[in-house]
């Protein structure tokens, strides 16, 4: 599965890869020991004569599979990265893997190609398994190995392109609804809701198939289904609240957040204040400095402080609030960019300036920024 903006994972680097830390996370260790206890049972079985040695070579398939597993992220990472994503990570986690970039995919193409390498890469090893396992000498420890690998890769590959995130398939999904749409976040909101699916059909398929076949159901089984199928619900209603969240995001504007706002030189009295407010209709202004600057704003509560009689000969300086160097954000931003540049400039201050065109149009405070986020 392929990932963005998620936090970096915990655990031990054991290599790089498109400039990315390999990263195996201490849940790798608590899949390695389930699927070991797991699969030794076939081991024993195929050669009963290995008796404890069945966990060993159970544990090499688990160290194969998971082998896979990276072949396949390192698929993702390599193809995103010759197409100008930046990768952050590899990570082998509990529940196989998962490749983290920077930013998301610039394009439907990008996200498209970049999701279904990963299954491509797995079925390209089923097949190479599967020939392998051809020539190896029939019913001995290697052929067994060589044929698991190929059923778990055919499998990984496979599952992953059903169409529903969090998997590789609704990863494709998403990138075809934004390709007919033009809306990214449509994508993810369509994509989730085929996951949710997907993991309804999962559990269904571990209590009802069963059932229907006249038999009874598998413990182990309908438990497995379960977390697999609580994995897929959880990702995809993740994916549904990212695009919701996603598409509110990029309805932000200047003009949505900021306030309103004109000009007066730093020479200005309150009565200067007072005239330009009118003359523009809004209620925000700012000082420029001598070379024009956005230097500082008005006060509002300390300006509408100074009488009538005094606002005259009241310099602008005396209620303006210092607008640091550097706290100004193109008016024209939007979205995420809006939101990053506001947040990069507004470490030193609250208060920023928007300017476009060398013209002050607004103000835009951090707080008003995060409000329109939380609603």
């Amino acid at each position: 599965m392929s990932n963005s903006k998620r936090p970096g994972s915990q655990g031990w680097v054991i290599g790089r890869a498109a400039g990315a830390p390999i990263i195996l996370t201490p849940t790798w260790g608590l899949a390695a020991v389930v699927l070991t206890l797991v699969f030794a049972p076939t081991v024993d079985a195929w050669a009963p004569r290995l008796g404890a040695g069945s966990y060993v070579v159970a544990f090499g398939f688990v160290v194969l599979l998971f082998g896979s597993v990276l072949v396949h992220e390192l698929a993702h990472g390599l193809v995103a990265r010759a197409r100008g994503q930046h990768v952050e990570e590899f990570a082998l986690t509990v529940w196989g893997g998962h490749t983290t970039f920077s930013r998301p995919a610039p394009t439907a193409a990008t996200s498209a190609l970049v999701a279904v390498v990963g299954p491509l890469a797995n079925l390209a090893l089923a097949l190479v398994f599967w020939l392998a396992a051809q020539t190896a000498p029939a019913g001995g420890l290697l052929a067994l190995l060589l044929f698991a690998g190929a059923i778990s890769n055919g499998f990984v590959g496979l599952f992953n392109l059903v169409p529903g995130l969090p998997l590789d398939g609704g990863q494709i999904l998403q990138a075809g609804v934004w390709q007919v749409t033009g809306d990214r976040h449509k994508g993810a909101v369509a994509a989730g809701w085929a996951g949710r699916v997907v993991a309804i059909g999962v559990l269904v398929w571990a209590l009802v198939v069963p059932v229907a076949q006249g038999r009874q159901g598998d413990l182990f089984s309908v438990v497995w289904a379960a977390l697999i199928g609580a994995f897929l619900w959880s990702g995809a209603s993740a994916a549904i609240a990212s695009g919701r969240t996603g598409r509110s995001l990029d309805r932000l504007t200047v003009e949505s957040v900021g306030r309103r706002a004109t000009w007066v030189s730093a020479d200005a009295t309150l009565a200067d204040v007072d005239r330009a407010r009118g003359l523009a209709q809004v209620d925000e202004v700012v000082v420029l400095s001598p070379d024009g600057r956005p230097a500082a704003y008005v006060d509002q509560a300390a300006s509408a402080a100074v009488p009538p009689a005094h606002r005259a000969v009241t310099p602008v300086t005396a209620v303006a609030v210092v607008i640091p160097v550097g706290a100004v954000v193109d008016a024209r931003l939007r979205g995420a960019d809006l939101v990053r540049a506001v947040g990069q400039v507004t470490r030193a201050s609250g208060v920023v300036a928007a300017v476009q065109d060398g013209r002050v149009t607004a103000i835009v405070r951090a707080a008003d920024v995060i409000a329109a986020l939380r609603s």
